[in-house]
């Protein structure tokens, strides 16, 4: 066995028990201890923490009893012919292990510690009474007890713990680690918290390692008078942007595709966003599969019920759509033009400034409750996956942010063609909101986690049953009042990552569809990006607990956004030229227009001609799943020869056998006349 899976294993779930007020004198009745033999029969190592406000048992878990779960859940892993197979943990050695050393990623172990936790039902055949705090309640035969006593407020909650040695590991190699600028420990990000997290953290460190070049293109063109070359140089640069964001889209499919392979993740598998804590409400089969069964019991009922299905889930999404399109021109366009006018009439920069500070902070909660109506929304949606219904929120959501970011930019540029405001603008929109989102999402949460203290040890005083100062000594105590990383409009469909990529993507949009206004906002948006790779580290890693592991493939959604904004970006920059070109308003068709307008065609055309350039996926993961797919057809091929070989042979033995049979009767016979 792995040296790795030789070591004590680490407690990574917690579950959370409220202190109690009576002590129950029948312990074989009482329902923690009923719950932590279960655990234990489970196979869990279990540890009880006795904390201030709450108590806690921390489970931790050996190969074989995740294994085991794993069979139950009938998890594939990567073999090392490349096929893969169910796990079975007498065969462990065939399975190939993962970038740390284990077998399980930490999305298969949180999978499995959740079906073990929520696998335990009442075996027992009877009725049995359980006690908690002074009262009573029954858990019935078949019962699950977990939803058992969710349903009673004794479990509170279960969530995941840090890993103490792994975490100061990543502290030191990576959030700490200010010299490597742009390199991160990928391979160990994937390890600790899963492949979303990961593939987030790899596309921002690339998208911010690539900037580096347009940043002192920018600088460059900031800082040094071109003179009349100006007209000349800034179309180069606009040119050069379009070309680098083109690049940086299909270049990035490559890095993920060798991400996925270096991680033995199947990129054709529909990845789920995560696993979740199963609901007592659902039903064991979703409605796809009742649709199925339907399917093969009467085809032509069956066919027309899917048909049904598949057009009102179209019909819901496009009514969904329209709502959300609807809101935004009748809603938040009116509200983002009337902040425009206010900012173009008023004189004073102080007080622009304080307009536009104010403005950021009341549309946040106007797009967070936008943001909330979507998440509604769309679960009268029939998505076929979590991850459909997610690429769904991002979009509807996307939209009122899109309209929140830009309308007053397109203002003052479409409308009033004010260049010396529109800089301005830019300036402040990539301050204020780049800090101030910085400020809010690291300090809020920390003010979060003070003020649970707080009240913690204010509520023990007042009862009088501590005094003197009170200190959180337990881990699992600490990381249970730590805010959980969740999206500000909802977490029913999208984690923490959600407002990450959302600050990246209007971001992106900003520098891109007004590169040639300012072209040192590409200095701006690099110093924040590098700023916030440690800063998100940190957040991860200090002031969250650890979040909830979500399967992913690619960063979903969030690449078609990034590539609607390059086309964007090509229809501003050349209306921009144009009317640096033609101050006067002319609009007649002068070379250098003229030279705007083909220039704007060739760009589309290159856009959407580039991904037949430049292959999505590298040449040796292509090698690689070749080979592995001869070896597993040869693998298979010799089994299947060695099958039909000995049937044959099985055959033919018989045959043999029937005719010495046949030949030692037929001389009895002889005898006996």
């Amino acid at each position: 066995m792995n040296e790795h899976e030789k070591e004590e294993p680490v407690f990574e779930i917690a579950v959370v028990i409220p202190r109690r007020i009576v002590q129950e004198k029948d312990v074989d009745c009482d329902c923690v201890n009923v719950l932590v033999q279960e655990f234990r029969k489970v196979g869990f190592i279990v540890e009880r923490v006795h904390g201030i406000a709450e108590d806690f048992i921390k489970l931790a878990a050996h190969l074989e009893t995740l294994g085991r779960a794993a069979y139950e859940l009938q998890i594939k892993k990567r073999t090392h012919i490349g096929m893969d197979l169910q796990f079975q943990v007498e065969d462990v050695d065939a399975f190939v292990r993962q970038p740390d050393g284990s077998i399980f990623s930490w999305c298969e172990r949180f999978q499995c510690y959740y079906h073990l936790i929520y696998g335990i039902v009442n075996s027992t055949g009877s009725t049995m009474t359980l006690k908690f705090d002074g009262n009573e309640f029954r858990w019935e035969t078949g019962e699950n007890l977990l939803w058992k006593l969710e349903s009673v407020n004794i479990v509170k909650q279960v969530f995941p713990l840090h890993d103490e040695k792994k975490r100061h590991k990543l502290l030191k190699s990576w959030a700490f680690h200010w010299w490597n600028f742009t390199n991160q420990p990928i391979d160990e990000i994937y390890s600790y918290f899963g492949a979303k997290i990961a593939i987030y953290f790899a596309f921002l460190g690339m998208y911010t390692r690539w900037l580096l070049f347009l940043a002192a293109f920018g600088l460059v063109l900031g800082f040094i008078d071109f003179g009349s070359l100006h007209l000349v140089v800034l179309p180069i640069f606009f040119v050069v942007v379009i070309l680098w964001a083109v690049m940086f889209c299909q270049f990035w499919k490559r890095k993920n595709c060798a991400l996925l392979a270096r991680w033995f993740i199947d990129s054709s598998a529909t990845a789920d966003q995560g696993y979740k804590i199963p609901d007592s409400k659902e039903s064991l089969l979703s409605l796809q599969d009742e649709l199925i069964k339907l399917l093969e019991t009467d085809k032509m009922k069956g066919k027309k019920v899917f048909q049904r299905y598949e057009w009102l889930g179209r019909l819901m999404r496009f009514r969904n759509d329209a709502i959300i399109i609807i809101s935004i021109i009748c809603l938040q366009l009116p509200f983002e033009l009337a902040y425009a006018h206010l900012y173009e009439v008023i004189d004073s920069d102080v007080m622009k400034f304080g307009l536009t500070a104010l403005y950021l902070f009341a549309i946040q909660y106007v797009t967070q409750f936008c943001g909330k109506v979507s998440v509604k929304l769309i679960r009268y949606e029939n998505n076929e996956s979590t991850e459909k219904r997610a690429d769904s929120l991002v979009y509807k959501v996307f939209g009122l942010y899109f309209m929140q970011t830009y309308i007053g930019i397109f203002y003052h540029a479409l409308l009033h063609r004010n260049f010396l405001t529109l800089r301005k603008v830019l300036v402040q929109r990539l301050l204020l909101s780049e800090v101030f989102e910085n400020l809010l999402e690291n300090t809020l949460p920390y003010f979060k986690y003070s003020y649970k203290k707080y009240r913690v040890r204010h509520k023990k005083r007042e009862k009088g049953e501590m005094t003197g100062k009170i200190q959180f000594t337990h881990r699992a105590e600490k990381e249970y009042l730590k805010p959980a990383y969740k999206a500000s409009i909802g977490e029913e469909l999208e984690d923490g990552l959600f407002d990450d990529f959302l600050e990246l993507a209007l971001q992106f949009g900003m520098i891109m569809m007004f590169a040639c206004a300012f072209p040192p906002a590409f200095a701006f948006a690099t110093v924040n990006n590098l700023m916030e790779i440690r800063t998100d580290a940190l957040k991860l890693l200090v002031i969250l607990r650890r979040p909830v592991p979500r399967a992913a493939t690619t960063v979903g959604a969030w690449l078609n956004i990034f590539q609607f904004l390059i086309v964007m970006s090509i229809c501003t920059n050349c209306a921009l030229l144009v009317w640096l070109y033609d101050q006067e308003g002319k609009w007649s068709l002068e070379p250098g227009l003229a030279a705007i307008l083909v220039m704007e065609h060739v760009l589309l055309l290159i856009k959407f001609g580039f991904s037949r350039l430049v292959p999505e996926e590298p040449a040796w993961v292509k090698a690689n799943r070749a080979k592995y797919a001869t070896q597993a057809q040869d693998m298979c091929s010799k089994k299947l020869l060695r099958t039909i070989s000995g049937e044959v042979a099985f055959g033919e033995s018989k045959k043999l056998q029937y005719h010495k049979d046949s030949f030692f009767h037929q001389s009895i016979d002889r005898k006996e006349d």
